[in-house]
C-alpha cells in the first residue's frame, strides 16, 4: 500500500511538471547528406516507416509523454513539413491548453533567418513568454526514436539543474568527430561539452564509451531567456547550443547529462539519425525484420502520423509465372501488387507495381509507379516517381550511374524523379 500511495504521488507530480513544459521541435535541418532527397523537403518531412514522416517521432513523444504545448520550428523548404503538420497535427484544442504551432522564421527579433539552433530559440522568445511555462524542452526535429520524456523532466528538477542534457552513451571511437559529446563526473553533472572531438572523454567508470548529445535539452525558463539574452547580443557566436552556448555555461551553472536507456532493458534505446542515404536505407530495413528495435506496433506508445484515407493493399493473380506477392515486406494502405514479387522490401502509401517485376531490398516512397518487368534490388525509390518497363536497377553499378542514379558508399541506388527525366516538386 505505502509503495502504490507513492507511486500515486509520483505520477501526481510529473503530471504536473509535463504541464508547466513547452517543447520547442527544431525542424529547419537541410539534411543534406540525403542529396537529392531533400532537394524538395526538409530532412524532418522525410518519410521513414512505411507511413511516416521524421517530424512525427518527437512530437509523438511529446504527445505520449502528456506534453502538449508544442512550437515547430521551421525554415528550409518547408513547405511540405507545414503542409503535413497542418493536416496531421492541428487537430489539438487550446481551450484545453494543447496546441502544435508552425514557427517559421519571421524575423521579430532580427532581420535574419534563423541562424543556428539557439537563434531559432531566440526569435521566438516572446511566444516562449506568453505561455508562462517553468521548464522548456528543446528537441531536435530530425531523429527517430521513442522516448517518454517524463523521467529526464523529473531528473531535472530532482537535480535541481539549470539545464540537463539528453544522451546516448556510445562506443568512443563511433563517437569520435561525429558527436557533440560531454564530459561528466560522477553525479553525471557536466564539466566540458565539445563539440565533435577525436578524441571524446570516457564516461566515469565506462571506459571505451563516452556520452554523445541528442540534442534535446530542458530548461529552467528564467535561466534559458537569461542565457538567449546573452547570446543573442554577442558577435562572436555563431548562435548554437553545441557549439556556444553549452560550452560556455557548465562550468558556473548546474548542467547535467541524463543518459537515455531503453526503459524495459536499461540498456542503450533505439535512436537513429538518419542523416545519410545509407542510414535512412538501413533504417528501414531493420523495421522489417521479424522482431525490429523499433517497435511501430506497440498500443502503449502509439506514433502518429498524417495519413489519407486509404483502401487496403491489394495483391492480385495467382499464376506461377504472375504471382502478386510481399514476403518478409512492409506494405501500406493504397498498395496494388499485380503478378510480381516483392522480398524484404517496404512500401509507402498508393504504390503500383505491375506485372513480372522483382523487387528486393528497396524502400519505395509514396506514389510511385512501377511498370512491368522491371528488377529493382537495395534501392530508394523517391516519391512519384515512374519507373519505365523493363528498368534494372541496383544490378550493375555502371548501368546505374549512366543512367544517372545516385550511388552511396554502400551501394545503395537512389533514384528520383528529376534523374528519370520527370517534372520534380514531389515533397
Amino acid at each position: 500500500m505505502p509503495e502504490q500511495q507513492d507511486r500515486h504521488i509520483v505520477y501526481r507530480y510529473v503530471s504536473h511538471l509535463v504541464k508547466d513544459t513547452f517543447a520547442l521541435v527544431l525542424a529547419g535541418g537541410r539534411g543534406s547528406r540525403l542529396h537529392e532527397l531533400t532537394e524538395w523537403r526538409a530532412k524532418p518531412a522525410v518519410y521513414f516507416g512505411g507511413k511516416y514522416r521524421i517530424i512525427d517521432f518527437p512530437l509523438s513523444n511529446c504527445v505520449n509523454s502528456g506534453i502538449r504545448r508544442i512550437g515547430v520550428l521551421t525554415q528550409y523548404k518547408s513547405h511540405s513539413l507545414i503542409r503535413h503538420l497542418v493536416r496531421g497535427w492541428t487537430h489539438f484544442k487550446k481551450e484545453l491548453g494543447e496546441f502544435v504551432e508552425v514557427l517559421p522564421a519571421s524575423q521579430r527579433f532580427s532581420e535574419e533567418w534563423y541562424q543556428g539552433t539557439a537563434d531559432a530559440v531566440y526569435q521566438n522568445l516572446d511566444i516562449i513568454r506568453a505561455e508562462k511555462p517553468k521548464y522548456v524542452l528543446i528537441l531536435s526535429g530530425d531523429h527517430v526514436y521513442k522516448m517518454d520524456y517524463r523521467p529526464m523532466l523529473l531528473e531535472h528538477v530532482t537535480t535541481g539543474a539549470d539545464m540537463t542534457v539528453s544522451c546516448l552513451e556510445v562506443p568512443i571511437e563511433e563517437a569520435a568527430g561525429t558527436f557533440g559529446v560531454m564530459t561528466v563526473d560522477e553525479d553525471s553533472r557536466i564539466l566540458r561539452f565539445d563539440e565533435k572531438p577525436e578524441h571524446p572523454s570516457p564516461v566515469p567508470g565506462q571506459p571505451g564509451t563516452t556520452l554523445a548529445s541528442m540534442g534535446n535539452y530542458i530548461f529552467n525558463t528564467d535561466f534559458l531567456f537569461d542565457l538567449l539574452e546573452k547570446d543573442g547580443k554577442d558577435p562572436d557566436s555563431e548562435h548554437d547550443f553545441g557549439k556556444n552556448v553549452i560550452p560556455s555555461i557548465v562550468e558556473n551553472n548546474k548542467v547535467y547529462a541524463y543518459p537515455f536507456r531503453d526503459p524495459e532493458t536499461n540498456q542503450l534505446a533505439y535512436w537513429r539519425d538518419v542523416g545519410s542515404l545509407d542510414a535512412f536505407w538501413e533504417a528501414n530495413m531493420e523495421l522489417i525484420s521479424p522482431k525490429p528495435e523499433l517497435n511501430l506496433y506497440d498500443p502503449q506508445w502509439p506514433m502518429w502520423t498524417y495519413q489519407a484515407q486509404l483502401p487496403p493493399a491489394k495483391f492480385v493473380f495467382d499464376d506461377d509465372d504472375r504471382r502478386g506477392m510481399a514476403v518478409d515486406s512492409t506494405v501500406s494502405g493504397g498498395c496494388i501488387i499485380t503478378g510480381s514479387h516483392l522480398k524484404k522490401t517496404l512500401l509507402f502509401s498508393n504504390v503500383r507495381i505491375h506485372s513480372y517485376s522483382t523487387i528486393e531490398e528497396t524502400v519505395i516512397l509514396p506514389e510511385v509507379t512501377i511498370h512491368r518487368h522491371c528488377k529493382i534490388r537495395k534501392a530508394i525509390i523517391d516519391r512519384g516517381c515512374e519507373i519505365p518497363e523493363g528498368t534494372i536497377i541496383g544490378y550493375d553499378s555502371e548501368q546505374d550511374k549512366a543512367n544517372g542514379f545516385r550511388i552511396t558508399d554502400k551501394g545503395i541506388v537512389l533514384v528520383t524523379r528529376g534523374m528519370l527525366g520527370q517534372p520534380g516538386g514531389y515533397a
